[in-house]
């Protein structure tokens, strides 16, 4: 938890001056900035569990005092406490965050929130996306996505067979949104149920990671497996607003925001017989400190850590040819 500096400076009493001259710096020097420990992840995650297991328990509405005491209580362990302090909101922001996403909850059809539970191992998880990239400008609007020059066009890649990994965009007009539900009445199953991707652009380096999952993931699976499917991409702070007023659990600050968070399609791959292989596939590489990964039910969240971006950039800049 973040406290005010308790520097003694000069006590009453104290000389006026030092007993020892000063030590000064020589001119055109700067501090060596002390490295600060990273927070213990995997006792983060473990200690997010466990919480879990207890609000699981005070699910019910009565149960709405006990459940506030409960997270005021937790979130101040100190596996919880290290990392959510490191966040920019600091442990006191996330808790009062936290607290007023479970007051304005409301379960709906769209939400991969299904219930109290599942709000906050999304919230408490997707801090580690913002803990990691919280000095990552964010995408504040539409215009920002489509114009930025840190993002590539998923389409112009995949007319070139450059891509491994599948996906849709949302259809644009209401013709299109009718010949997307006339196929899904015809052929429910053909492709996951998800609306598709607003914006099919892309950081280069998440471009590199899922293509490289999509090959694993074809190796691994049983044969006549369908590739990896993906239904979100990067968003716009003004999209997650949006998705949030149609009953979307859009956190905020979210790692779709600045770029480097995915999701996957995982339910679909039930019927292949191939959601388990691509779910411990992508847990594979969490234990590996590559990627944030979060069970949204349907889809999975992903965020890639700052430690592999460079290693995909190169990988991507070898893979593309530039």
């Amino acid at each position: 938890m973040r406290v005010p500096s308790r520097s003694p400076g000069q006590q009453p009493g104290s000389p006026a001056s030092p007993t020892a001259p000063a030590r000064r710096r020589p001119s055109g020097t700067t501090p060596r900035r002390v490295p600060t420990p990273e927070p213990d992840l995997a006792a983060y995650r473990a200690a997010v569990a466990e919480l879990l297991v207890e609000v699981g328990a005070l699910a019910d509405a009565p149960s709405t005092r006990a459940r506030q005491v409960l997270i005021d209580a937790r979130l101040r362990e100190p596996a919880l406490a290290e990392v959510l302090d490191a966040t920019p909101q600091g442990l006191i922001g996330a808790r009062e965050t936290l607290l007023l996403e479970m007051a304005r909850y409301q379960p709906n059809e769209r939400t991969s929130a299904r219930d109290l539970t599942a709000l906050v191992r999304i919230y408490l998880l997707s801090r580690i996306d913002v803990l990691w990239w919280q000095d990552a400008p964010t995408f504040l609007t539409d215009d920002q996505v489509n114009g930025s020059a840190e993002l590539v066009d998923l389409e112009w890649l995949r007319r070139r067979d450059l891509l491994r990994f599948r996906y849709q965009e949302q259809p644009a007009t209401m013709l299109g949104r009718a010949a997307r539900g006339l196929r899904r009445r015809l052929r429910p199953d053909v492709t996951p149920r998800t609306a598709g991707l607003l914006f099919r652009r892309a950081r280069r380096e998440v471009v590199a990671l899922l293509n490289d999952i999509a090959r694993e993931f074809a190796a691994a699976a049983p044969p006549a497996t369908p590739p990896l499917w993906v239904t979100s991409l990067v968003r716009s702070a003004e999209h997650q607003y949006r998705l949030r007023r149609l009953g979307y659990a859009a956190m905020l600050p979210s790692g779709h925001c600045l770029g480097y968070s995915v999701d996957v399609e995982l339910a679909w791959f039930e019927r292949f017989g191939a959601r388990d292989t691509l779910a411990e596939l992508l847990l594979d590489r969490q234990r590996a400190g590559e990627l944030n990964v979060i069970d949204e039910g349907q889809a999975w969240h992903l965020c890639l850590a700052p430690t592999a971006r460079r290693r995909l950039r190169r990988a991507y800049e070898a893979e593309m040819g530039v």
